[in-house]
């Protein structure tokens, strides 16, 4: 029953993730649905040749070596979803780890979609051909808690005396459940206001003091959309249909997302984003979208990045891992600012999106001591660095952002320093943590939902119940059917 159990769990977040992120590219996912964050360049059957033949090139490599040198290192099997550049980013921090001591040779593996890599996993979870180690998108924590089939990094960090207070707070929360941290982050984002600098100066705005309440981003909006004739062709501000902004404003707020400090100290019985927090964010964008300032691109994170390109929208929300992409490629001057809040409170801050590495349980004790030597040395501020500056994801070991590629590349490019300041002055709490609820993907798509009927003319209020009814009773469903084991 047990096993029936997590495999409903599974089932939930694979068919939530399909109808939450179906237009996405990714396989996260910051970028926030599949998760948090976006990873664009990891789905595409080109992209999965690509990764497969480089695995394969650099196995052969290694293996070639340690015939060489006589050697017999410990093999460690790495499961991951990241396709593309961001793959290939990843088997040069492998191949270098490899080259650099001869007891532990990490073979990275290319699995598809973060959907499709849970699924392998799941298929081998718990028995000696799991792999050692398994990147995992944020919102699978719970399931991946559940399974029984992971080993807690915690328990090595205790063995090992290894100072977790050298990497950032306010990404280990996320993965920390009851004082012990479960997995190893590894790619996080947050989102973030993107701007559109020369706009502002068009429309009599300061470009170096973007907007930051409510009201502040509604008034610029309000300037910044261009219309003649009936017909626009700049809109002033813009959000994808994605969970994940919504919970960002609920979050810097201070509001739990669900009950149960937000599933921390049991499991969630029932939604708590309907109140007052939640009601402010549908009804600021619905006011904006009755004053034609805001218009909606969809769900798709290609058609709104497209737009704010195109000069068709003039502000929206993305994920940081993306600022530099974004300012390279807009022909015009781009600003990044912190994700707008409710006016007349103390922002709270933001939850990331991402994905972490777990340990799997069904390998010898060996094979995670050389697992743990890899993880550790993912986290070493030389080689968080690299990651930063190739990928655009935050830096776990902040001590990265002293080394000398990051400071020339903030030089460059001084907007990435504003989703880090947002992050780093994030308050610690159960709302800012982020939830964990098996039926997350759901619940996110229920929220677009309700956008969604909104500008179909239904109520903010009606629209946000609608949400609120939905996820309630898709958290009855499983905690019932848990119930029934």
């Amino acid at each position: 029953m047990k096993k029936m159990i997590y495999t409903i769990i599974l089932l939930v977040l694979m068919v939530g993730m399909l109808v939450a992120c179906g237009n996405e590219e990714e396989a996260a996912s910051e970028t926030p649905g599949t998760s948090g964050e976006e990873n664009t360049d990891n789905n595409s059957e080109e992209n999965t040749a690509n990764n497969a033949e480089n695995n394969t090139d650099s196995n052969e490599k290694n293996a070639n070596e340690s015939e060489a040198s006589g050697s017999e290192p410990q093999t460690i099997e790495f499961w991951h979803g990241m396709g593309g550049g961001l793959g290939e980013t990843l088997d040069e921090l492998v191949e270098q780890y490899n080259a650099s001591q001869d007891d532990v040779e990490i073979v990275a593996e290319f699995q598809g979609s973060y959907e499709e890599l849970l699924t392998k996993f799941r298929s081998v979870g718990g028995t000696t051909d799991a792999p050692a180690l398994v990147q995992v998108f944020e919102v699978g924590t719970k399931y991946m808690i559940e399974s029984g089939y992971t080993t807690p990094v915690q328990e090595w960090i205790d063995k090992d005396g290894y100072d977790v207070s050298q990497l950032e707070e306010n990404i280990l929360s996320y993965y920390t459940v009851d004082g012990d941290l479960h997995s190893m982050p590894f790619n996080s984002s947050t989102p973030a206001l993107f701007y559109n600098k020369d706009a502002f100066e068009e429309a009599g705005l300061d470009p170096e003091n973007p907007p930051r309440t409510f009201s502040e981003i509604e008034e610029a909006a309000e300037l910044l959309t261009v219309s003649e004739g009936g017909e626009t062709s700049q809109y002033g501000f813009s959000m994808l249909g994605h969970g994940w902004f919504f919970e960002q404003m609920i979050s810097t707020q201070g509001q739990d997302f669900v009950n149960e400090a937000n599933g921390r100290d049991g499991n969630a019985t029932e939604a708590e984003f309907g109140g007052e927090e939640g009601l402010k964010v549908f009804e600021w964008i619905n006011s904006m979208h009755k004053a034609g300032s805001y218009e909606y691109y969809g769900q798709n994170w290609d058609d709104i990045r497209a737009a704010f390109q195109a000069g068709q929208v003039a502000m929206y929300m993305d994920s940081s891992a993306g600022t530099k992409d974004t300012i390279a490629n807009a022909p015009f001057d781009v600003g990044v600012a912190f994700v707008p809040h409710a006016d007349d409170i103390d922002p709270q801050g933001v939850i990331i999106g991402g994905a972490s590495i777990w340990m799997a349980n069904g390998i010898t004790e060996e094979e995670q001591a050389a697992a743990w030597e890899f993880m550790k040395h993912l986290q070493t501020a030389e080689v968080q660095a690299d990651w930063h500056v190739n990928t655009g994801y935050f830096a776990i070991n902040p001590a990265a952002y002293d080394e000398a590629i990051v400071t020339e590349e903030h030089e460059e490019f001084p907007e990435l320093r504003v989703p880090i300041e947002q992050l780093q002055e994030t308050v610690p709490s159960s709302a800012t943590q982020g939830a964990l609820i098996a039926v997350f993907p759901e619940a996110r798509q229920q929220v677009v939902s309700a956008f969604e009927a909104m500008y179909q003319g239904m109520s903010p209020e009606e629209a946000l119940n609608q949400a609120i009814e939905a996820t309630n009773h898709a958290i009855e469903t499983y905690n019932r059917t848990a119930t029934e084991e």
